[in-house]
């Protein structure tokens, strides 16, 4: 135990520092996902650094690592907690007006083929618009069951964990598959009817960060999608597993760049994956959107077979509003130069998605 205290300390404080290195490899992008794991292992550290060692030179030694660690760890996600202030205020029906909107997005795990669960959510909450990730054909095919439900259907199944269906209930007056910068990895880009207005909906799935690859296919397809949707004056809703956590420079520099706001921050994490497994859980499915929208509601629905619970969302699009929602954070030069930076290198570069043949083994 003599060693064991300040050992811990020791790996918590690399373990925060790692993530603050400007490099885009997967073995150290990947400690940006368990911060509040770390957190919590630096408070009992603490705990127990006081409780044995007191005021000795090691337990000095101990605190002072296991403070450090929690200051880096809290300064990252205290922004998803209650403590923080809301970007996003919340729908007031009585003192604002405006159109809802129901949407639930769920990457399914391709190979997971417990249908019926999913299904059953889907119906049982009625979204206008549902977005699955990692849908292949036989995925398509069940979910084919909703078809009735649903107006408008947007479908690229892939067997390669890239596939990607849509279903709405509100009418689409343009829809389209995009291959932003892998011919295996689609996106879905289209406008929506909702009432007398429309909004731009964006549907991602950029590739996972694994230790021993770079990140730079995952960070420059959302580099592109911010570029892309930067100067977009309609009200905007981006959604989908980001394979990304909600306080990485990668998601906060995207939303400088497209100039959006994510609702949850003062609220919570709203952790959506691993699903699994309880003490490995971060936020990796993602609703941003412009400030033309309010919160009704978000919430994380019952395991389905997935590694990733389904997430739903309830927001307003405005008319006019009593309280209104907090700017964006305005992206500077170096936003900008890293982004282009990040998508230049990319487009440049032959090669396959990582994890396409994860699934299928």
């Amino acid at each position: 135990m003599d060693m064991i205290v300040p050992a811990g300390a020791l790996l918590c404080l690399v373990a925060s520092l790692i993530p603050l290195l400007p490099v885009a490899r997967g073995i150290v992008r990947v400690f940006d996902f368990p911060r509040m794991q770390i957190l919590v292992l630096s408070v009992a550290g603490l705990a127990a650094s006081v409780a044995l060692f007191g005021t000795t030179i090691p337990g000095i030694w101990s605190a002072a690592g296991y403070m450090s660690a929690s200051a880096i760890q809290l300064a990252h996600i205290v922004r998803f907690t209650p403590l923080w202030i809301r970007t996003v205020v919340s729908f007031d029906p009585e003192r604002s007006r405006g159109e809802r909107i129901r949407i639930l997005v769920c990457n399914v795990k391709q190979s997971n083929r417990n249908y019926p669960d999913l299904i059953e959510q889907v119906r049982r909450h009625g979204p206008d618009i549902a977005v699955f990730m990692e849908t292949d054909e036989p995925w398509a095919r069940a979910l084919n069951d909703l078809a009735p439900d649903y107006e408008e259907t947007v479908a690229c199944p892939q067997d390669n964990s890239y596939g990607m269906v849509m279903y709405s209930r509100l009418p689409l007056t343009e829809k389209s598959i995009e291959f932003l910068l892998s011919p295996e990895v689609p996106s879905i880009d289209c406008t929506v009817v909702l009432g007398d207005r429309h909004f731009r909906l964006f549907c991602v799935h950029p590739e996972p960060p694994v230790p021993s690859r770079d990140t730079i296919g995952r960070d420059a397809e959302i580099a592109m999608v911010g570029l892309r949707v930067r100067d977009e004056t309609r009200p905007l809703i981006v959604t989908g597993d980001l394979n990304d956590v909600a306080w990485s420079r990668t998601t906060r520099r995207f939303l400088r760049v497209a100039g959006l706001l994510d609702p949850r921050e003062g609220r919570g994490p709203y952790n959506s994956f691993d699903a699994r497994y309880l003490f490995l859980r971060w936020p990796l499915d993602h609703i941003f959107h412009s400030s033309h929208f309010q919160v009704i509601a978000m919430r994380r629905l019952p395991f389905v077979g997935s590694d990733h619970f389904p997430m739903l969302y309830d927001l307003a699009l405005i008319e006019s509003a009593g309280e209104k929602n907090g700017d964006p954070e305005p992206a500077d030069r170096r936003d900008l130069e890293e982004a282009e930076e990040l998508v230049s290198t990319e487009q440049k570069r032959d090669r396959k998605p990582i994890g396409e043949d994860w699934e299928n083994g």
